[in-house]
């Protein structure tokens, strides 16, 4: 069966495709922030340390995207006071914490009795098996970070570009980062299906990294980065589906190929300028 036809007959591509376009809305809104503030190493232990919330949601009996909802909050406000705490050894603290929530992950979902857990669908993710229920997850965590990056697009832009300037304006530095990091937190969630734990750090920060190339603004980031997350994700469908390649890691390989060009072109353009 070829990608037109699981499009108009297959529920499953459907709902993958439509997975596709929500997780791209978030990249869009939050992955620019996590480029501009240079918060990608704190954004790879949020989701790292998530397996193990996903591992006691599992050991527990509860949803597990609940339970990495949960986990992915309360790690972003740890790696948050780390990181402003603990200036001069957050490499090290954040490094454990992505390890050590990775090792308790596996650990408690290799005691869970009589079940299998598939580590692989957490860490690589599987877009094909996304379901109702994951997507209307995904459309809200989507409608919360589009209402908060509208309620505090001005701070949040002043947090990442200027912290000293906005503390002296009064602004509530601290608490703007942490809810920043709430927010790559969320978007962290809205991609476990998609990409996986392992693989989500590129799906958060490429596409942001190739809207930089081309524009200067946030909002504009915010917009390109979106389509290009959205040309990832709906060209690594189609590429992986008749062949039968795994979907996240075929989605981030065309992520790598959009930034590559995207850089590519520039250099090109500014080269051609110059002559």
């Amino acid at each position: 069966m070829n990608v037109l036809d699981a499009l108009v007959n297959q529920a499953f591509f459907q709902k993958a495709l439509l997975a596709g376009v929500l997780a791209s809305i978030g990249c869009g809104l939050v992955g620019p922030y996590v480029v501009v503030k240079r918060i990608g190493y704190l954004a790879g232990g949020i989701a790292h340390a998530v397996l193990g919330a996903v591992g006691v949601a599992l050991y527990v009996g509860v949803d597990p995207l609940a339970g990495a909802l949960v986990g992915a909050v309360v790690m972003a406000l740890i790696v948050g006071w780390v990181s402003q705490r603990l200036r001069g050894q957050e490499d090290m603290v954040i490094a454990a914490l992505w390890a050590g929530g990775m090792a308790t992950g596996v650990v408690l979902m290799a005691q869970i009795p009589g079940y299998q857990v598939s580590l692989k669908s957490y860490l690589f993710g599987n877009i094909l098996l996304v379901t109702a229920n994951d997507l209307r997850l995904m459309a809200a965590l989507d409608g919360v970070l589009g209402l908060l990056v509208m309620a505090f697009y001005r701070q949040f832009m002043a947090v990442c570009f200027d912290e000293e300037f906005a503390r002296l304006r009064g602004l509530r530095v601290t608490a703007f980062y942490f809810l920043l990091l709430c927010l790559v937190a969320l978007t962290i969630v809205l991609l476990i299906q998609v990409v996986g734990l392992i693989l989500v750090i590129a799906l958060l920060s490429l596409p942001a990294a190739a809207a930089s190339v081309w524009t200067r603004s946030l909002a504009g980031m915010m917009v390109v980065a979106t389509l290009v997350g959205l040309t990832a994700n709906v060209g690594g469908l189609a590429l992986a589906y008749e062949p039968d390649l795994p979907v996240g890691s075929v989605i981030v390989l065309v992520t790598v190929a959009l930034y590559a060009a995207a850089v590519g072109l520039r250099r090109l353009y500014d080269w051609d300028l110059a002559r």
